[in-house]
This record gives C-alpha cells, structure tokens and sequence, in this order.
C-alpha cells in the first residue's frame, strides 16, 4: 500500500506523544506498567513523551504524513556490553525519576529490557511503533516498518525489537523477524518477544 511517510521534526513533539499515548493504552506491557484504567489515562503520556524525548535526541522517528503512525528508531552501534549496560542501569533510573518516581515496574521493564538487547552487531533498533486505534490494521505499521527494512536490506544491517504483544509478534514475523532467545517474563504480568531480523540480499 501506498503510504506517505517523513522524518519527524521538533515540531511534531506532540504529535508523536499522543499517537504512542494512544496506541499504547491497551497494549499488555503498559497495562502492565500502569495497572488501572486510571491511572494508565494519566500517567502512560508521561513514559511516551520521555521516550519520544530521548528518540530526538539519539535516533530518528518516522511519521505519516497523515500523522496516524510513528516509528521510532536507534541505530545501535556493535558496543561494548559492561558499558551499555551500566548505561542502561543509570537510564532506568533516571527514566523513572523523571515519569514516576512511586512506580518501580518503569525502572524494572528499562532494565530487564537492556539486559538482553544483543550486542556485539551493529544494528537498528525499532523501539516503538504506534499507530492510532481507528487505523490498526490497515497496513500502515508494516509499512512504517517496512521504509527501514528496506535501507537495512541495503546496508546489510540486521534489525532488532521487542515486541509487546502476542498479535504484534504476528505482524513482525511477517516483514522477516524471529525470535531470538527466550521471550522475556516480566513479573507477574505479560511475556515480551525479544526479536532479530537478518538483511535480505
């Protein structure tokens, strides 16, 4: 399908936020983070705004240029493991200080996530895609993602994620991801899929 799609700028700061805030609000993991309607209505934007903040900073994000989807992405260089985890271990931290200082899971879910992200190959890391409730499957995540894969392919980069939810892991097996390792547990609540995809010559 045919969808138009633009690097985010400065200005589109809000827009990313409550496109995530929105998508998000009734997926496992962050109902997990934030247990309760409630409270995930009032404080979920907080974690996505910290995000989208640090996706400026350090990657780059996708948008459609009818704003009904963003992708967010890092290209992760091939590092050193002791020292991107005591980065993980200061950013989780100082992820939860800044969202919600009460609510350990944002800590817990940071770091659990650090601890096996691979290392060792350079890659492009899709932290987060979102795309609004109404337009859920029409294709326009696939295409997002798709826009990426398709330089990685060029490049010979791999790509990696953790997908969130069980019909997400559908949707990323069929643009080439496979599971990598064991699903990932978090504590008494939902399984992440730790996920690789090779290039395609």
């Amino acid at each position: 399908m045919g969808v138009a799609i633009r690097t985010a700028d400065e200005s589109d700061r809000e827009l990313v936020v409550r496109l995530l805030d929105e998508a998000f609000q009734d997926d496992p993991v962050s109902g997990w983070v934030f247990p309760g309607d409630e409270y995930r209505r009032t404080t979920h934007h907080r974690l996505m705004a910290a995000f989208t903040g640090i996706v400026f900073d350090e990657g780059r994000i996708d948008v459609t240029e009818d704003g009904s989807a963003c992708a967010l992405w890092l290209s992760m260089p091939a590092g050193e493991h002791d020292a991107a985890e005591g980065a993980a271990d200061d950013g989780a931290a100082q992820l939860r200080a800044a969202v919600d200082p009460g609510n350990e899971r944002i800590e817990l879910i940071a770091r659990l996530t650090a601890e096996i992200h691979p290392v060792g190959r350079a890659h492009e890391y899709l932290w987060m895609i979102g795309v609004t409730p109404e337009h859920q499957g029409e294709g326009i995540g696939s295409a997002l993602v798709q826009h990426v894969l398709d330089r990685c392919d060029r490049e010979g980069l791999p790509a990696y994620l953790e997908a969130s939810s069980a019909r997400s892991r559908v949707l990323y097996e069929r643009l080439g991801f496979e599971l990598t390792g064991r699903p990932l547990d978090l504590p008494n609540g939902p399984q992440m899929w730790p996920m690789w995809r090779e290039p395609r010559g």
